[in-house]
């Protein structure tokens, strides 16, 4: 049992370090491992959302305290991002494993290659004062495509609303801390779910990714000093596209 503990607090220390480096991918990374290490997905999916309960809850009250959330952009992304996320997670659940796989890991694949994408092209992420574009009419779709996805894949959120709430124009701390604090209301949500629908059960696995995130936090800290953005990037993608396509093609035989 402790065995287990200790290689799921490494998963989440690795995972963690991306995340704090990167700010995004911590989902669809320690997803992406554990489902290389034969965990199903909605058990994969629900570990990681109850243990980024933890780290989105600091992180949105962190940008609520800082300013960083626009309130009408974070309540039209929180309620979507809600709908979607149970949407996700009783799909997830209900749907045949032998189904499900193949298309997690698909999905993995495709986030895996936005990081490689989002690397290469490099960040155009526009002025820091940049305004915000009323009005968002997509912010309600995005909202719950991010939640439905986010739940099914077991991490999304950020790679895909963020990058798309600065595509349309909005200020990048404002997309960053609206997001982030709205992605707390979504993980917490969709973890309630799972508990109803396949319990927690999971405990090994979820104290295992919040000891890895805790003891990670001050090295991701010196990693964002210290390493550049592209070649980790790039290192994180490829490594997701490989263990979704490892997981994909174990899935279709």
């Amino acid at each position: 049992m402790w065995e287990d503990v200790m290689l799921f607090a490494a998963v989440g220390f690795a995972a963690q370090v991306i995340d704090g480096a990167l700010g995004m991918a911590y989902g669809v990374t320690a997803t992406a491992v554990l489902l290389s290490l034969g965990v199903t997905p909605s058990v994969a999916s629900a570990s990681v959302h109850a243990a980024e309960v933890f780290t989105t809850g600091a992180s949105g009250a962190a940008h609520w305290r800082l300013g960083n959330v626009d309130r009408a952009l974070f309540r039209r992304l929180a309620t979507a991002g809600v709908c979607g996320g149970i949407l996700g997670a009783y799909l997830l659940t209900f749907l045949p494993g032998a189904v499900v796989r193949p298309l997690v890991s698909g999905y993995l694949l495709i986030m895996g290659g936005l990081i490689l994408w989002r690397a290469l092209r490099g960040r155009s992420e526009g002025p820091e004062d940049a305004p915000l574009k009323p009005p968002l009419r997509h912010v309600g779709p995005l909202g719950l495509g991010g939640g439905f996805l986010d739940a099914i894949g077991g991490g999304g959120w950020g790679a895909m609303v963020t990058s798309t709430l600065i595509g349309h124009g909005v200020a990048p701390r404002l997309a960053i801390g609206s997001a982030n604090l709205a992605e707390f209301f979504v993980t917490s949500v969709i973890t309630a779910t799972f508990v109803v629908t396949i319990g927690l059960e999971l405990w090994p696995t979820i104290a295992g990714l919040v000891l890895g995130g805790v003891l990670a936090a001050p090295f991701a800290a010196l990693v964002t000093r210290k390493v550049p953005d592209r070649p980790l990037m790039l290192l994180v993608g490829a490594v997701i596209v490989f263990l979704s396509l490892r997981g994909l093609l174990q899935a279709l035989r």
